[in-house]
């Protein structure tokens, strides 16, 4: 029983992360968001809430500066301060808002928003629990040797989540009458958008696939569906 105890310790850290993971994250947006109401959106969400047979779309001012969209465990969806003011000040379009949107449906859709904090708990779990065992048999070097695992797991995962929710959007655009062109144009401005640092940075280490992987990915798709008998 003693040689599990570092497992079920583990698993219990998990339960109360994502437990407390969950409860933080919605107070958050809670606190510092509100409903988005602009009619130069309005127009577009529309076309995106009739492509998927709903009576609207909410969209949510998350406010922070940082550019992001997100999309919370409870399925709202959120476009950062920052992100609203690219828009604002005509760095980014109406119909790559849209865009954002859509993939931030994709991920709700998907289930992704609530694996992600299912995930991130599981990571912190798998990290104390490598670091207990490591550390018996590394002492001073079994710490970050979890901590890479972990972070080179989380990547992996994560660049695999928005391959599908880029997917998603594509095929939600396409159907709402407004394109990929504006989701292939916002993916060659996020990195200066940004400020990303993370250029030179491996593939495999960022978070995000590389701009013109998701390019080429939506590019396949478009052939695909170009084939595909009607």
């Amino acid at each position: 029983m003693i040689r599990f105890t570092p497992i079920l310790l583990a698993v219990l850290y998990a339960f109360v992360m994502y437990r407390f993971s969950v409860w933080r994250t919605t107070r958050e947006l809670d606190q510092r968001s509100t409903e988005l109401a602009d009619p130069r959106l309005k127009r577009l969400n529309d076309q995106l809430a009739a492509a998927l047979d709903l009576p609207r779309i909410r969209v949510h001012i998350y406010e922070i500066d940082p550019v992001n969209g997100l999309a919370a465990p409870d399925g709202r969806i959120f476009i950062t301060r920052g992100f609203y003011r690219k828009f604002q000040n005509g760095e980014v379009t109406a119909e790559e808002m849209a865009s954002v949107i859509a993939h931030e449906l994709g991920h709700v859709a998907l289930g992704h928003a609530r694996r992600r904090m299912i995930d991130f708990s599981g990571q912190n779990a798998l990290r104390t629990a490598l670091s207990m065992i490591l550390s018996r048999f590394l002492p001073g070097i079994g710490v970050w040797i979890a901590n890479g695992i972990t972070t080179l797991l989380a990547a992996r995962l994560s660049r695999g989540d928005e391959y599908e929710a880029d997917e998603y959007a594509a095929a939600l655009l396409s159907k709402a009458g407004i394109g990929t062109g504006a989701q292939k144009s916002l993916f060659t401005k996020l990195e200066e958008l940004t400020q990303s640092r993370g250029g030179a940075m491996p593939a495999w280490l960022m978070s995000h696939p590389k701009t013109e992987e998701r390019i080429k990915a939506i590019e396949k798709l478009e052939r695909k569906w170009a084939v595909a008998p009607r």
